[in-house]
């Protein structure tokens, strides 16, 4: 039988209503459930809410349509640099080790979240420790935060050890499911993470919980998807290639419909907020239609089409239905929202420069940000030789680096047009000296350098 099956059939014998702690009922109102859903290399063009016409998302749409779409959202242009902020709600700056890992010191949603009372999951993909391949930088082998570690109740994950040893995140995936690594031939990797969630939905319908889900899609390889004929056919690990693309991006969506469909079959929905982002933009090398534009992806590039992704919230009776917000939303922004959902003071947690909100996910006004930053540095890391540092903050209309480079950013589209210091206007010249303040403000370490040398 397959491992997808073996899933959820000895659960359902398990427990055939919603499972209870025996909570108090007010418990259920007091503590509304959360599903976050992050999307791997999505960019905003690939989603019809947004325009995209290259793409059938009718489900993402559907979350769009009766809840609130942010237009100004904003990731870092690669995944472990937004992971560590969203997990953390600090800048990069101030946890950044090497790609591929996240400091075992740091404290996670998943830590607060299950102090809160929550039953926790975080399901999907997870490469924050030992990214390293043995003959590339050894010495960050064995390095960073072990799942086990990560503060959850409950982890099922791809890459969560050494590189050589991930396997496939689709056919055939290697996952490390609570401590013990599962072969899973036959069946689909998102397929997996998806049934391992729904299961802990159903598990857990009496309690509040917190879901976490960091998608393997749409990250390639590019390869075929169930819903391909290919797959039918048995030739699932064929080589890399961008035709396949469209169908990931329409299995990732129906994914997502599973788990919303789950929540309404349990009558789960209006006390339940799912939120849908993206970890950065879309691969470099696939083009989509958007409004009319053909936008060619953005991921680790340090422009629009690399950090502006898709960011969608819905709660019904909650969340104001087909809301569009323009206010600037950052990846550390998470952290702290999550928290005040939960009723959880972080007030003594230290730095966190995320800012919730929570107040516009209830369709008040909030305290909107006046600007975004990033601290981008994908350097030590398997593949990332050649890279470094870059710094630069944006408001809704300009963005300055910390070299000096200065550009407007289209509120319209994905696109940015650099100026030079001689064409700027004043308002511009006040922008970017209102950005340096911004970039000043915050602490730069520098790169980071390998385990036992100076400054490490």
């Amino acid at each position: 039988m397959k491992l997808f099956l073996a899933l959820v059939f000895p659960v359902a014998m398990i427990c055939l209503g919603a499972c209870s702690s025996g909570s108090p009922p007010e418990s259920r109102a007091t503590k509304p459930n959360i599903v976050l859903i992050m999307a791997d290399d999505l960019g905003m063009e690939t989603i019809g809410a947004y325009g995209g016409t290259s793409y059938q998302t009718p489900n993402i749409d559907r979350l769009a349509r009766t809840g609130i779409r942010f237009t100004r959202g904003y990731a870092q242009p690669l995944c472990t640099p937004t992971r560590l902020q969203l997990m953390t709600g600090k800048y990069n700056a101030r946890n950044w080790k090497a790609f591929g890992i996240l400091d075992p010191s740091e404290r996670t949603f998943g830590h607060m979240m299950s102090e809160a009372g929550y039953k926790t999951l975080i399901s999907g993909k997870w490469q924050l420790y030992s990214y390293n391949p043995p003959d590339f930088e050894p010495e960050w082998r064995g390095k960073g935060m072990h799942p086990k570690d990560a503060g959850f109740d409950e982890y099922f994950l791809w890459h969560a050890l050494h590189t050589e040893d991930k396997g496939s995140r689709y056919a055939d995936p290697v996952i490390l499911d609570n401590g013990e690594l599962l072969e899973a031939k036959g069946d689909y990797g998102p397929d997996l993470y998806t049934a391992r969630i729904i299961d802990f939905i159903e598990r857990n319908a009496g309690e509040p919980f917190f879901v976490y889900y960091p998608m393997a899609l749409t990250h390639g390889p590019f390869n075929p998807t169930p819903h391909s004929e290919v797959w039918e056919a048995g030739d699932r690990l064929v080589s890399d290639d961008e035709k396949y693309f469209p169908g990931m991006v329409e299995y990732m969506d129906a994914v997502v419909g599973r788990i919303v469909g789950k929540l309404d079959e349990l009558g789960l929905r209006e006390n339940t907020l799912v939120i849908f982002f993206s970890d950065n933009g879309s691969p470099w090398t696939v083009y989509s239609e958007m409004n009319g534009e053909r936008v060619k992806g953005g991921k680790g590039e340090m422009n629009e089409r690399g950090t502006r992704v898709p960011l969608i919230a819905n709660w019904p009776g909650t969340v104001p239905a087909g809301k569009v917000l323009d206010d600037l939303i950052d990846s550390s922004d998470f952290y702290p929202t999550i928290a005040e959902l939960a009723g959880v003071d972080i007030s003594q947690e230290g730095v966190i420069d995320g800012r919730s909100f929570l107040p516009q996910l209830r369709g008040e006004p909030g305290p909107p940000r006046e600007w975004v930053f990033f601290h981008h540095d994908p350097t030590p890391g398997w593949s990332k030789k050649g890279r470094g540092l870059d710094r630069w903050a944006e408001d809704h209309d300009y963005k300055l680096f910390e070299d000096g480079r200065f550009f407007t950013v289209s509120r319209d589209s994905l696109s940015e047009t650099e100026i030079a210091p001689d064409d700027m206007t004043p308002e511009m010249k006040a922008a970017a000296e209102r950005l340096r303040k911004v970039l000043d403000s915050i602490p730069n370490p520098g790169p980071m350098v390998a385990p036992g040398t100076p400054g490490y």
